[in-house]
């Protein structure tokens, strides 16, 4: 895999440009935005909205596509973490596994997903979930030249090929077939690890005392009541509602990711939109083609299953589950030592937004051994019940994504009344072209 150079600098014709992106109106962007599928290069053959466009695509320059992925999953800074809760007070509540804020929020600053993303030269991961920043941003002021410059480098190569997704369903929904992941634009697929994610969620509830209950095997958790002096296992909650939350919290994350991405489109003038009518399985490649191996994310199937079961690329992003740990305990260690070890958001020896950044980070108390074994007998247990880690959702999950594209205003000329798109698409092309 190769990492991209660090050094980019602007040049003095893209000054003006890039200080009026500084600063597009906020409410501008948001009610001016729309999907924009109609892109240069495009073509709808057939209907009331028929066009042919006369041009070819156009992709994305490097600046606009290093604006795109910063801006919706870039490092903005040292978090602020979640400050009290009664039963750890005075110490601070440890439930963050990142220290890092980025430019969307993560249930509990879990944060455990990253941006993978494909164009016309490849496909690549932009991980920035553990980047601790290399700059400061004062007052939301932006040195944009520097921004791009230090996310520039966390660009890393996997592929010289855009992802071969197939113009077919079930391979994405029939109404994208003739524009999803189009030649010219940059497909961008926030990925996230729900299985860490949900280990997080069981460390958050046992630390808070409330163990988990087997609601589909109707059981609690063989063993747990060795654990009475941490867990009350008559506030037991349901397995499938722990997980269903999860799913729903690491959902968001990806979600907003998306939209903030969508917004920058809209300042940017680009054209595009955020939509979930490509299959996720066929993404991650658990598709079950040879000939479609998407991602190549390694996946798993069941007679208990009713979908295959992705769990991680490996030494690219691997889920906090067997095969990519031996076991659960394994699992949360790796966890525990993501939040405690070097570099963690709670080590003392990272720094952080604090005035005595080491006072407030050391306050946080680490999981004891005992703690840890309370969360790997339950994570165990379901693992060894449903043959994966979660058991009712997937490992690996992806949702939502953004196309982001040059768009083809003769077609909106053609077909829309004025007003379809906003001034800053009207002038892209002169402006950053």
């Amino acid at each position: 895999m190769k990492t991209q150079e660090s050094t980019f600098k602007i040049n003095e014709s893209l000054n003006n440009t890039l200080n009026d992106f500084l600063k597009f109106p906020l409410a501008e962007a948001i009610a001016g935005r729309r999907a924009r599928r109609f892109c240069m290069g495009a073509e709808i053959p057939d209907g009331v909205l028929s066009f042919k466009s006369k041009h070819k695509p156009m992709p994305l320059s490097e600046i606009e596509q290093l604006i795109v992925l910063s801006y919706m999953g870039g490092v903005t800074g040292w978090h602020f973490a979640i400050m009290r809760h009664e039963r750890y007070a005075p110490k601070l509540s440890n439930y963050s596994a990142s220290p890092v804020g980025r430019t969307f929020p993560s249930s509990a600053g879990f944060t455990t997903s990253e941006l993978f993303f494909t164009d016309d030269k490849g496909t690549y991961i932009f991980p920035t979930r553990d980047f601790h920043p290399e700059i400061e941003i004062q007052d939301g002021k932006v040195d944009l030249e520097e921004f791009l410059s230090v996310h520039k480098k966390r660009i890393r190569k996997l592929s010289d090929k855009r992802l071969h997704i197939p113009r077919s369903e079930p391979y994405m929904e029939g109404h994208n077939t003739w524009i999803a992941n189009h030649e010219g634009s940059t497909f961008v697929i926030p990925v996230g690890d729900l299985a860490q994610h949900t280990l997080s969620v069981i460390s958050f509830y046992t630390q808070n005392g409330f163990p988990i209950y087997d609601d589909i095997a109707k059981r609690p958790i063989p063993g747990i009541e060795r654990f009475a002096d941490i867990v009350d296992t008559t506030k037991a909650l349901p397995l499938s509602a722990v997980e269903q939350g999860s799913l729903a919290e690491l959902t968001t994350e990806l979600s907003t990711s998306c939209y903030a991405g969508i917004l920058t489109l809209q300042a940017m003038g680009l054209g595009g939109w955020m939509y979930d009518g490509v299959d996720r399985h066929t993404v991650l490649g658990a598709s079950g083609d040879p000939n479609v191996p998407g991602l190549g994310f390694r996946y798993d199937t069941d007679e208990r299953w009713s979908l295959p079961n992705p769990t991680g690329l490996r030494g690219v992003f691997e889920g906090y589950c067997p095969p990519h740990y031996k076991n659960m305990r394994e699992a949360v260690e790796a966890l525990a030592k993501r939040k405690f070890g070097e570099g963690g958001v709670f080590n003392p020896n990272t720094p952080g937004a604090w005035s005595d950044s080491p006072k407030v980070r050391g306050s946080a108390v680490p999981y004891t051994e005992e703690f840890k074994d309370c969360v790997a007998l339950q994570a165990q247990y379901i693992y060894d019940t449903y043959g994966k880690f979660p058991g009712t959702i997937q490992s690996i999950f992806c949702f939502m994504y953004v196309q982001a594209q040059h768009l083809d205003l003769d077609f909106y000329d053609h077909h829309f009344k004025p007003g379809a798109y906003l001034t800053s698409h009207k002038e892209h092309m002169k402006k950053w072209h």
